[in-house]
């Protein structure tokens, strides 16, 4: 059995869709439940958590309506305005619904390098823990050092690092991102998934061999008690097939027992977002 904590729909349009560059063509188009179903037939994965790809409250409704719909997504990570006012009120609302587990920003896309560390966003984030609500992290890795300043203030908050904070494995640049890593990893309250790495890298060349570092690191400083398998389709598919993926990241669990494999592919996940 295996839960894919990271993937995405699209109702694909150019203009809320503008991330997706020419270099991304292959995934301009809508990725809905029926294609993820498909793409999952041959493979061990039996459930998922879907994750916003638009940050607006639209989204959230969206998400939580296929979630409604469809028995094999097991949940969902949403987007709230978490600097907002009247938060306190939109979480009271959403956190009724039984599919809404956790709540994510795209901080990667914020121009103000405090951003993370904002008054108003905190906030929002400190209530999140009245909610039973988890916080997917989503940081490029130049933001770890803030980040950690920002978990430090949330030590009762459960945090989901997305995307193991986007190394820059396309120039194989390891420092300082893996002694960052290994610091936010000594917070107990912080998980990591195993995701987005291909994309990272080069599209056309990455290597097993290049990616291999990456994962040492994060499967030494997390451990299999704190880490989740995602695939981050369809957004993978611009550097490599869903099943590839799986297996690469099987393969590099392999140094770990069976059941500790099991905790990494599907009950950290059930754990976590409370599945």
């Amino acid at each position: 059995m295996i839960i894919d904590t990271h993937h995405h729909y699209w109702d694909y349009n150019p203009v809320e869709f503008d991330w997706i560059d020419d270099e991304m063509a292959t995934i301009r188009r809508s990725f809905l439940p029926e294609d993820l179903k498909t793409t999952l037939k041959d493979t061990n994965v039996t459930g998922v958590v879907t994750v916003q790809a638009r940050q607006c409250l639209e989204e959230t409704d969206w998400l939580l309506k296929l979630a409604a719909e469809n028995d094999f997504m097991k949940g969902i990570v949403g987007w709230l305005p978490l600097a907002a006012e009247n938060i306190d009120e939109l979480l009271t609302k959403y956190s009724s619904n039984q599919w809404l587990k956790a709540v994510r920003h795209v901080v990667q896309g914020e121009p103000d390098p405090e951003f993370i560390l904002g008054k108003e966003f905190n906030r929002g984030i400190t209530l999140l823990k009245n909610y039973g609500l988890v916080y997917d992290i989503l940081i490029f890795e130049h933001q770890l050092p803030n980040t950690i300043r920002f978990v430090d203030q949330h030590p009762d908050q459960q945090f989901v690092l997305d995307h193991i904070a986007k190394p820059r494995i396309k120039v194989n640049a390891f420092e300082p991102w893996a002694k960052n890593i290994r610091e936010l990893a000594k917070r107990e309250n912080v998980s990591c998934k195993i995701s987005g790495m291909v994309t990272e890298a080069d599209f056309k060349s990455w290597t097993e061999e290049q990616l291999r570092p990456y994962f040492d690191v994060v499967l030494e400083a997390f451990g299999p008690k704190r880490l989740l398998y995602g695939s981050d389709w369809p957004v993978c598919l611009v550097a490599t097939e869903y099943a590839n993926w799986l297996n690469l990241v099987k393969k590099n669990l392999a140094q770990f027992s069976a059941e500790e494999q099991d905790m990494i592919l599907y009950k950290n996940a059930e754990k976590a977002y409370q599945l």
